[in-house]
């Protein structure tokens, strides 16, 4: 009687080993399919701040880049005459978001890419690598145009250099637009890192 109970318990030890082991496995199977749709977002989203990245940067070095004017009130052979070309921060401000806007357009098929292979680390460490020296790059000259733009409006009486924007009024408007279009820029790549960063530590 003994020896018929204690088989009886083995088999029935035995047989619930036996079933509960698929269960084990198909929840270990299941785990990866439920972080691929958070991945896959993330990419989507990244391509999409890519864009207005790219827009951004764009707008910002068109707009200085065709910024000049001349006041109307002198003769021909006497002119005041305020230009982006005359300040070597604005030049550098339309350099560096001319770049800036060309690696974001040219980003867009790894991002792409990402999309895709929601998995492939390695593009988005490429792109994480990129994306932090343009934000450099771009903050650096959206901040060196903003010291200027400050002095066009407010002068500095200690240097006795004059505000300007009292007499090139549309000249100041449109490089202070510039130099916001570029900072916008700047936060966005600056968020595209911080995505990046997130995406390869769930790696």
């Amino acid at each position: 009687m003994n020896s018929t109970k204690n088989s009886g318990d083995a088999a029935v030890s035995i047989s619930e080993s036996k079933s509960t082991k698929p269960k084990a496995v198909a929840y270990t199977s299941a785990a990866p399919l439920r972080q691929a749709p958070w991945k896959r977002g993330a990419s989507v989203f990244d391509f999409i701040l890519r864009l207005c990245a790219a827009a951004a940067a764009l707008a910002a070095a068109a707009t200085m880049g065709t910024t000049d004017e001349t006041l109307p009130f002198f003769t021909q052979f006497f002119q005041f005459q305020a230009s982006y070309d005359d300040l070597p921060a604005f030049t550098f401000f339309v350099v560096a978001n001319a770049i800036a806007s060309s690696y974001l357009v040219l980003s867009l098929p790894f991002s792409i890419i990402g999309i895709v292979r929601p998995q492939a680390a390695g593009i988005k460490l490429l792109l994480l690598i990129f994306d932090t020296a343009v934000a450099a790059f771009t903050t650096a000259a959206a901040a060196a145009a903003a010291a200027i733009v400050y002095l066009a409006h407010n002068g500095n009486s200690t240097a006795n250099w004059l505000a300007i924007c009292q007499q090139f009024t549309d000249f100041c408007q449109r490089v202070s637009g510039a130099v916001v279009a570029s900072f916008i820029a700047a936060v966005i790549v600056i968020f595209l890192i911080v995505l990046s960063a997130v995406a390869l530590r769930s790696h």
